[in-house]
């Protein structure tokens, strides 16, 4: 490695490692409420809902259509939306609004909400819980207000796409710094013991090698947290172009019909079957009505998924003839999409239960030093030049190609 290439090499971790420090502070630190989040909410608000009917163990699930039906009796003047079981509950969630047009136009008020739920249990088809009036909403907990920071924090810094694409812009400067660091200490350590910290020099060196070690020790989990990261931040234009694209082609010849009346739409159990029928091995997740956003006006959306834990967020959606109850068609997502969701789980570490929880935790705190550290150590050094700084580190920069000197 000739001395330009290892001044580039430090220049560049320099500053990506700058450009980005404190926003990955920010992503290190609200997640990790985020990483705990049901635990959290579980014990500081728990669950409010009433108790479920105590059945016979085996006591088969109601008719979804009954259950359509008897949201449909307590609001007559209302459309239903969506239908979906719960995955932790004997439940479904019925989402309900006033019209199509009414969802529509609560995108442009913020503080209008038209649509509501109803939670019903899924053996008995009784009612267990709704959504309060859109004039008097829920009270909001301490605790919900909190992790909602949080995770838009982490998500985009209250700034919506453009934080969300400025947030991947910084996971992808944090990847360069990793890369850039590892090329640095692969040159620094050639003369030293893998992982020595040198406690008998100033205690900036000290610093230095618990810096690069610890960094060292976090460097696969952090490139791939920070990697998949980066792609996280991509999903809403990643998805936009799905929709102009795959699923435009898809909807192009049922684009001009109107809305199909709901008081005359086949069987919502039907559908269910149907598109578990055309994804074996996957679980229905939910059904969306004619006339949903980026829907069909003549079809039901359905959402299925894999039943393993790396594969639950890899969903395919399912068309089903509203009118006649025929499946249409099942459209595994494009390799981007799928993609994308594979690097969820990896980035948030829920597909392991607990003990991988507390583990990403620990790594997290461990990148968390890592960062501070390297705050510190540019702190007190950012006016000394880089040639003084590498030569302190034990390069030697007379010569046309870099060596290691021995280090005292």
């Amino acid at each position: 490695m000739t001395t330009a290439t290892l001044r580039r090499w430090f220049v560049v971790h320099k500053w990506t490692s700058l450009a980005c420090t404190l926003f990955l502070l920010v992503v290190c630190v609200t997640g990790l409420p985020m990483l705990f989040s049901e635990q959290i909410w579980d014990t500081f608000v728990g669950d409010d809902d009433p108790p479920y009917a105590v059945l016979p163990p085996g006591t088969p699930n109601a008719s979804l259509d009954v259950i359509v039906e008897n949201a449909r009796a307590l609001y007559p003047s209302h459309i239903v939306t969506q239908v979906s079981p719960d995955d932790d509950e004997p439940a479904v969630l019925v989402s309900m609004a006033p019209s199509w047009q009414a969802l529509k136009d609560d995108e442009k008020f913020p503080n209008r909400h038209s649509g509501h739920w109803i939670k019903f249990d899924a053996r008995t088809a009784k009612v267990v819980e709704q959504s309060p009036p859109a004039d008097k909403p829920a009270p909001r907990t301490w605790t919900g207000i909190i992790l909602g920071t949080c995770t838009r924090l982490h998500m985009n810094l209250f700034a919506g796409l453009p934080g969300a694409l400025f947030m991947g812009a910084m996971g992808g400067l944090f990847v360069a710094s990793l890369v850039s660091g590892t090329v640095l200490y692969g040159r620094f350590m050639k003369r030293l013991p893998f992982g020595a910290v040198r406690r008998d020099r100033a205690a900036r060196l000290t610093w230095l090698d618990l810096h690069n070690l610890l960094g060292a020790a976090t460097l696969v989990w952090a490139l791939v947290v920070g990697f998949t990261g980066f792609i996280n931040e991509l999903q809403t234009p990643l998805f936009g172009l799905w929709r102009v694209t795959d699923v435009r082609q898809i909807l192009k010849p049922y684009a001009n019909l109107p809305v199909a009346a709901q008081d005359h739409l086949s069987s919502v159990q039907a559908a269910f079957d149907v598109a578990a029928k055309a994804s074996p091995g996957n679980e229905v997740t939910g059904l969306a009505f004619p006339g949903a956003p980026f829907g069909s006006p003549v079809h039901y959306v359905l959402w299925t998924r894999g039943a393993t834990p790396l594969r639950a967020r890899l969903f395919t959606p399912i068309l089903v003839d509203a009118r006649t109850g025929e499946l249409t068609g099942a459209y595994p997502m494009p390799w981007y999409l799928r993609f994308l969701e594979i690097s969820r789980p990896l980035h948030f570490g829920d597909y392991g239960g607990m003990p991988l929880k507390i583990l990403w935790a620990w790594l997290d705190l461990v990148v968390i030093a890592v960062l501070i550290s390297g705050i510190v150590l540019w702190a007190a050094k950012r006016k000394v030049a880089t040639d003084t700084r590498l030569r302190a580190l034990g390069f030697d920069l007379d010569s046309e190609t870099v060596v290691m000197e021995a280090l005292p």
